[in-house]
């Protein structure tokens, strides 16, 4: 029997004896299209707006599946989240956390770290918030300004954070392993709470703080029972690493994501995986989010959308489909160059005049064009006063010496290709791809 029918057959003897299952009923499942990357961060307000972070160095506000766009971050964003007000903190590559208040079109920057910011938390009160980075630090911000509460002492990036119930501790994983308890108010480091063999990259708390979760680099998957930190399961998988946690306690549901595009789902009552499905044919699950109810999950991972599945029908969940890029496609079908392209530019670069959002400027017609010059595009001022020309000597430069090298200051990503015969290749590609019609 199957489990479509299995469910089928639940659902007739919980109405013949009058008995509910412990899952709501099923909602449609949509899709959230309109960024131009991968969506790295997810989350759900209480008003059924949703709530999107991009590779496109934007946040998407969606209500009923429109999106507003929050834009100003200068390369992507990683974590967003809602706050009181119906404002919205987000933050991202650029190392700032900004708050945005979409009524009025508002924002300003919190204040920033000095490497990129990867997870962000909200105070119980919605107050505050907490801001995970890889300088190793996490900060607590108060939303009315001032400086933040530095909690410094992790010997590795700083890779989640979380409150404890009554805002007063916070919980902080790292990838060197530990997730630390610490006091709020003054930044205390209270004590250490796990030792894990491998970095710790997401975790989640209780809402009465009775039990912490956690998803490693080695794909370990634990609970342990709180204050004293006591193993109550492991649901580690052959898969690795685990990149994203969600909770919902209405359902009594955790949902894990890894980096070989499988979500599994816990049950919090009997402590059992409930169910287990590939998301994503190729390529990783990096956000996850319950909707307030619990009744759909929504996910984020290499595809340009956000992707929402009803809870109790995930095992007829249609997969996120990926944006062709060089891991979705077949290898043979590619040229070299188009596969350095694949690899080195397309998650930042369409080859189309519109440029879809994109973190980085369309590559329509780039031989002949002076670099910074597409209007309507928020060069860095390094580009835009670079007097740079792009041919085929300066794109073999770019890549030869690296963006950090080649134009210092740039908001490029950090990176080279090193051999000169894919350089070659790239450019011929790009040549014939890049030609205006």
């Amino acid at each position: 029997m199957t489990r479509a029918a299995r469910r089928l057959l639940l659902s007739v003897f919980c109405l013949a004896f009058g008995i509910g299952p412990n899952l709501p009923a099923a909602q449609e499942a949509f899709t959230l299209e309109g960024h131009g990357g991968p969506v790295k961060g997810i989350s759900a307000r209480a008003d059924g707006a949703i709530l999107t972070a991009s590779f496109d160095n934007s946040v998407g506000l969606w209500r009923d599946g429109v999106p507003t766009w929050l834009e100003g971050h200068e390369a992507a964003v990683n974590a967003v989240v809602p706050v009181a007000g119906g404002r919205v903190v987000s933050g991202g590559d650029d190392y700032s956390v900004r708050l945005w208040d979409p009524q009025d079109g508002s924002m300003r920057e919190l204040g920033r770290h000095s490497a990129k910011v990867i997870r962000l938390a909200v105070s119980p009160d919605g107050l505050r918030v907490a801001s995970a980075s890889w300088d190793r630090t996490v900060r607590l911000w108060s939303l009315e300004g001032g400086a933040p509460v530095e909690l410094a002492g992790h010997a590795n990036t700083v890779s989640d954070v979380a409150f404890s119930a009554d805002g007063a501790q916070v919980y902080t994983a790292s990838a060197d392993g530990t997730i630390r308890l610490w006091d709020a108010h003054t930044g205390e480091f209270l004590r250490r709470l796990v030792q894990h063999g491998f970095g710790i990259n997401a975790l989640l708390v209780a809402r009465d703080d009775s039990w912490l979760a956690y998803g490693a680099v080695d794909g370990g998957t634990r609970v342990v029972a709180l204050p004293e930190a006591t193993e109550m399961g492991d649901f580690t998988a052959d898969r690795r690493p685990i990149l994203a946690m969600a909770h919902q306690p209405d359902i009594g549901r955790i949902a894990v994501g890894d980096a070989q595009g499988y979500i599994m789902m816990i049950d919090t009552g009997a402590w059992r995986i409930a169910e287990d499905f590939r998301a994503t044919a190729s390529g990783p699950v990096w956000a996850l989010a319950f909707s307030p109810d619990g009744q759909n999950l929504h996910a984020g991972g290499i595809a340009d959308a956000m992707y929402s599945w009803p809870t109790n029908g995930l095992d007829d969940a249609t997969q996120m489909t990926g944006t062709e890029r060089s891991f979705l496609k077949d290898p043979e079908e590619m040229s070299n160059g188009e596969r350095q392209f694949q690899r080195k530019c397309s998650i930042c670069h369409t080859l189309e005049p519109d440029g879809k959002r994109r973190a980085g400027p369309s590559l329509h017609g780039l031989f002949g064009r002076p670099a910074g010059s597409i209007a309507g595009y928020a060069y860095s001022p390094t580009l835009a006063e670079a007097q740079i020309v792009w041919s085929e000597e300066t794109i073999d430069l770019l890549f030869d010496l690296g963006p950090d090298h080649y134009i210092p200051g740039s908001k490029m990503p950090m990176q080279r290709i090193t051999k000169a015969q894919d350089r070659e290749d790239l450019i011929s590609f790009l040549q014939t791809a890049t030609i205006p019609d």
